[in-house]
């Protein structure tokens, strides 16, 4: 009786461990999408650049300069998006904390 009770909290335990992985695997490809948003933005930020510059080509270097850093700020979403997907995968903090 009380191998059937340790091997039943055994397998609540690696059901939980299982659960907590898919759920991390599911959040991971959805912090993913968040690399769309900075792509768009980047995308719409570059066109609006090289239009500026062909109409006040004398106004290039502000152009660049103020595009270049709006694309960093941008870039910054994507990258705790990739961030937060790594940790989800391959440190994943959540996994020790089933009981």
């Amino acid at each position: 009786m009380l191998n059937e009770t340790v091997a039943t909290a055994e397998n609540a335990v690696t059901n939980g461990k299982a659960l907590v992985l898919a759920a991390s695997a599911i959040g991971a490809g959805l912090a993913m999408i968040a690399g769309i948003g900075p792509g768009i933005g980047q995308g719409f930020a570059a066109g609006k650049g090289a239009e500026g510059v062909g109409r006040q080509p004398e106004a290039q270097g502000d152009i660049v300069r103020t595009m270049l850093l709006g694309a960093a700020v941008a870039e910054t979403t994507g990258i705790y998006g990739l961030v937060v997907a790594i940790i989800l995968l391959f440190a994943n903090p959540l996994v020790g904390q089933v009981k």
